[in-house]
């Protein structure tokens, strides 16, 4: 395939969405972050609420989250699948993700991610957005230690 039919087709399109999305969560910026998701996104987060509602709440979130890892921080996309039509898509994968504390003491657990894609005015977006981790139904604790 062609450089040019790549840059029409629509899993590339999307790949390519998902590159850029993950570049501005490593490079903490906040601002790029935020420009990957529609303005009506609903997400639903692992921490401090059920469901945000648009990008301005998701937004500040966000910028909650990278200002609660004050050093360096991370985040790994493990084994995507994504599934694209013509224009809506899902993406899911595990994500390790997590940064330092202020004691240079690494913070971090592997997360399960679900992103809903959808096409909008010839740019793709993410539209809907889910970090979980798993819990023990007995205890009630999040089980952050699991890995692949």
């Amino acid at each position: 395939m062609s450089t040019a039919n790549r840059l029409q087709d629509p899993r590339s399109q999307v790949q390519s969405l998902l590159d850029s999305w993950v570049q501005a969560v490593q490079a903490k910026d906040v601002a790029r972050i935020v420009g990957h998701y529609a303005t009506d996104v609903v997400a639903y987060d692992a921490i401090l609420q059920l469901q945000f509602k648009g990008r301005e709440a998701y937004g500040a979130h966000w910028q909650a989250c990278m200002e609660m890892c004050a050093g360096p921080g991370f985040f790994e996309v493990h084994e995507p699948t994504l599934l694209v039509g013509d224009d809506l898509a899902l993406g899911f994968y595990l994500c390790h993700c997590g940064g330092s504390d202020d004691k240079g003491q690494e913070q971090a657990s592997w997360m399960r991610v679900s992103q809903g894609y959808q096409k909008r005015d010839g740019r793709w977006l993410i539209v809907h957005e889910h970090f979980s981790a798993p819990f023990d139904m007995q205890s009630g604790k999040a089980l952050f230690d699991l890995k692949p």
